[in-house]
């Protein structure tokens, strides 16, 4: 049997912390800048943990459990 091969769309755009927790990028930070103020934009660098509702799919595409 071979091995599972992980989603590579979503393998680009999550990964997993240490203690399993799996973590994306914000949006809205790409475009339409100008009218966002400093402490948002600043706040959209930060990673921030996937809701519980799509970490069962989320994990599947990465190959996890």
């Amino acid at each position: 049997m071979p091995k599972m091969k992980s989603h590579r769309g979503t393998a680009k755009r999550f990964r997993v912390t240490g203690t399993g927790k799996i973590v994306r990028a914000k949006a809205y930070k790409s475009h339409i800048l100008t009218k966002k103020s400093p402490k948002r934009k600043r706040n959209f660098r930060k990673e921030t943990v996937i809701a519980e509702a799509d970490r069962k799919v989320i994990a599947r595409n990465l190959g996890l459990r």
